[in-house]
């Protein structure tokens, strides 16, 4: 059979553009395969197989022409998937584990600072350092004070008012206190608890430790804060909280104080006291209503309530206690690093004054119980205006 010149040429042009087509689908396939984009080869294969099935001139010629489309075709739509495709996803940020760290210390004078049945005036210096942070899902603060008092507040073995207090140095207190929340926002990752001055609800728990001179105190607390907003970012925590307090007290123990075991005296001196309500409520404002040369003063301030606990040397037959009322009402702050050195050093450096109130302490009842009274007297509430300074660090 003949083969014209026409055919050889057509003949050849296919099986060139086939050729051609077959190393360029593949780069393709290959291409888009790892874009998860392979529909556009597949036709193309399938049209290859058809085409070398074509055996006339006339659609070898067609084929060719078909080939060469979908080539083009394929170079478009790898063009397009190119520039539809996003970029690479930058890695994450690292959220730090602390949002906020604040940490502080104080240093206060206290001249009439009152001890429960030793004086109801004595001079006490106060060192405290706090550390507040803000993470996640909630908060921490951490308060531990020494507290160093004069004479008049005697150190062991000074354990009765009637002991001489001549060449005794004063008595040294360490307090240490811990208050954990867990946002219910935070947590459930919703603002469901977010209601007009409303902030957030969260659990706390927390605890409280004391250490004198023949007494110590150690205190659970857990319930529920309800934090509010006030105006110039300011804000008000409510917590109502279920309190269980146990002591001890070298002052109900039988061989200091004498007395018969187990009705007016302990032999371990161990006071064990039942679980009781308390409620403990903070704020802090900045006056920025103030003109802005003033805009140098905030304010905090607390009170706490602390309801009846049984008799003051439970187990022992006492005197019941009654409601603490612990409160320090407003402390006036002066920001003088703001003051003095500019808004990039805003609380490293405060002067304050506060006043404090503090009745029935730990309990005991100021108008009933012998402890508050005799040589004691006004022993169970103190009064009293103090000055301090606070460091940012």
């Amino acid at each position: 059979m003949a083969i014209s010149k026409q055919n050889i040429l057509l003949s050849a042009l296919l099986w060139a553009s086939t050729g051609l087509f077959l190393i360029r689908a593949g780069i393709t396939i290959a291409s888009l395969t790892s874009r998860g984009v392979n529909c556009t080869p597949r036709r193309a294969i399938d049209l290859a197989a058809v085409a070398v099935r074509v055996k006339s001139v006339g659609r070898q010629l067609a084929a060719s022409i078909l080939f060469l489309a979908v080539m083009a075709l394929a170079d478009v739509a790898g063009a397009q998937d190119t520039r539809n495709m996003p970029d690479e996803a930058k890695p994450p940020q690292a959220v730090p584990f602390f949002l906020l760290v604040d940490n502080r210390g104080t240093f206060s004078y206290q001249s009439t600072a009152t001890l429960p049945g030793v004086t109801s005036k004595t001079a006490q210096q106060t060192f405290e350092f706090s550390h507040l942070d803000i993470w996640r899902y909630g908060t921490n603060l951490v308060l531990v004070d020494l507290l160093k008092s004069d004479q008049a507040d005697a150190a062991s073995p000074s354990l009765s008012p009637s002991a001489p207090t001549t060449g005794i140095a004063g008595a040294t207190e360490i307090y240490g206190l811990f208050r954990s929340t867990f946002g219910f926002n935070e947590i459930l990752g919703t603002t469901t608890f977010s209601k007009g001055p409303l902030h957030d609800v969260s659990l706390l728990i927390g605890g409280d430790a004391d250490k004198e001179d023949g007494f110590s105190r150690l205190d659970g607390v857990a319930g529920f804060q309800l934090a509010f907003d006030l105006p110039y970012k300011g804000l008000l925590n409510v917590s109502p909280l279920y309190s269980k307090e146990a002591d001890h007290s070298a002052y109900s123990r039988c061989d200091v104080v004498g007395g018969i075991p187990g009705v007016s005296c302990l032999t371990d001196g161990k006071l064990a006291y039942r679980g009781t309500w308390a409620i403990e409520t903070s704020y802090s404002m900045d006056l920025n209503f103030l003109p802005a040369k003033m805009q140098y003063f905030s304010v905090l301030g607390r009170a706490n309530f602390y309801g009846p606990k049984g008799g003051e040397n439970s187990p022992l037959p006492s005197t019941p206690t009654k409601t603490e009322i612990d409160t320090e009402p407003v402390r006036l702050i002066f920001d003088s690093g703001k003051a003095f050195w500019g808004s990039k050093h805003t609380h490293r450096l405060d002067v304050w004054v506060a006043y404090r109130y503090w009745e029935n302490m730990y309990g005991f009842d100021h108008n009933a119980s012998s402890v508050c009274m005799g040589l004691g007297a006004g022993s169970c509430v103190e009064k009293s205006f103090y000055p301090g300074i606070t460091v940012k660090f």
